[in-house]
């Protein structure tokens, strides 16, 4: 598991500190200054403004919370804290939501003059700028430490700045004789209120829920994992994410002649790869299988084309030729006689002759003979097994080698 940083957690729990006592500040004034003027707007948006305190506060605690080190009881630590806390949210932003339009409905049927204009609309405006500076600091470091529960705050913020200019215009139209456009401004208020609270919790409702909500991050995972040498083929991949985190888990099918070592080195090596490229990642757990060839290429280096009757060459590097065989279960699909390119090099001609058996994606070499370090290693390296011949006929060989390659 990685070792996880707090302090961008910390931050957020900070800048929702900061929400709370700014909102607190914006709903005391507003309800105040409503009830003096008698603006169902202004009071409907201080209705609102209580709620954010309620959301920041949910929001801080969540934040508090998932900051408790993984334990016996929460082995995967306490970051669903947070992720519940984005749903409070959410519950708090639709309740309040359909409290304002109520209010505004009453204001649309029963329109009333508002007293003190000038200062109802100097709060209104004073709530916007307010409204604005918190979703963008609430936004930046949400994003920054990847908190949902802290961008979803935000994005309650951003429907305060539409939602009190909304209030400001209707208060100012109000002022200038259309007091039933206040209600009308509550009510298209209370409207995007409901939408942001439905929409930011259905989203946290999915995350709590292991919903697969990072496609991107799941390509990312498997087009890593994907490319390493030997890997053949990668299948029962999950992510979720619990908080600001992601957990991952993936079936990685190896070629099935890899020693043990290489395949804890691949393990290894594609575990540290991926926590490296993918930032939000908690830990990742890797399950290798070896994968199982249904079909099974086969070289034989041979001096003389007699096709399954050819006798094996006692040289892997000098055979002029090399019968090249498909097996699939115990039937020989595929026969083919290759020149062996590096057959009339003078130096190194096992290196020539190594690179095309890769290339045409040999699995076996069947060969008698003796094969120095050099190009042991070479082969080994890849993945391409050596097998001493036994049998009396090429064909008997042939399946059998198959045969106990696949085992």
């Amino acid at each position: 598991m990685k070792k996880i940083d707090y302090t961008g957690l910390k931050k957020g729990e900070k800048a929702a500190e900061y929400s709370v006592i700014a909102n607190f500040a914006l709903a005391i004034v507003k309800t105040v200054v409503g009830v003096l003027s008698g603006s169902i707007a202004l009071l409907a948006d201080a209705v609102h403004s209580f709620s954010d305190i309620f959301s920041s506060l949910a929001v801080y605690i969540g934040l508090k919370l998932s900051q408790r080190k993984p334990d016996e009881k929460f082995p995967y630590g306490y970051y669903k804290f947070e992720t519940l806390s984005s749903i409070i949210i959410s519950v708090i932003i639709i309740i309040s939501g359909f409290e304002i339009a109520m209010e505004s409905l009453n204001g649309i049927i029963t329109p009333k003059p508002i007293n003190m204009p000038l200062i109802a609309i100097t709060v209104a405006f004073i709530s916007a700028v307010v409204s604005f500076l918190l979703t963008r600091l609430k936004d930046n470091v949400g994003r920054e430490i990847n908190s949902p529960a802290l961008i979803n705050d935000g994005k309650h913020s951003f429907v305060d700045i539409f939602s009190s200019f909304i209030v400001f215009f209707g208060i100012l139209t109000a002022y200038i004789g259309y007091p039933i456009f206040q209600g009308v401004a509550g009510f298209t208020v209370a409207i995007l209120i409901i939408y942001m609270g439905i929409k930011s919790g259905k989203e946290a409702l999915l995350i709590l829920l292991d919903a697969n909500l990072d496609s991107k991050v799941l390509e990312k995972i498997k087009a890593i994992a994907i490319s390493f040498e030997g890997v053949k083929g990668i299948h029962n991949i999950k992510i979720r994410r619990s908080g600001p985190y992601i957990f991952a888990e993936l079936h990685v099918e190896t070629d099935i002649n890899l020693s043990l070592q290489k395949v804890s080195t691949i393990s290894k090596s594609m575990e540290q790869r991926i926590k490296n490229e993918v930032n939000d990642l908690n830990s990742i757990i890797i399950k290798i299988e070896p994968k199982k060839k249904f079909v099974v290429r086969i070289a034989i280096p041979i001096d003389k084309d007699k096709g399954l009757n050819s006798v094996i060459s006692k040289h892997f590097g000098k055979a002029p030729y090399f019968l090249v065989v498909d097996v699939n279960n115990d039937n020989i699909k595929n026969s083919q006689l290759m020149k062996n390119p590096a057959a009339t090099f003078e130096q190194k001609k096992w290196l020539k002759t190594v690179k095309f058996l890769k290339n045409k994606e040999v699995n076996i070499l069947l060969f008698n003979g003796k094969i120095n370090e050099g190009p042991s290693y070479a082969l080994s390296d890849e993945l391409i097994t050596v097998i001493i011949p036994h049998g009396d006929n090429l064909k008997d060989i042939i399946l059998e080698a198959a045969l106990n390659y696949r085992l």
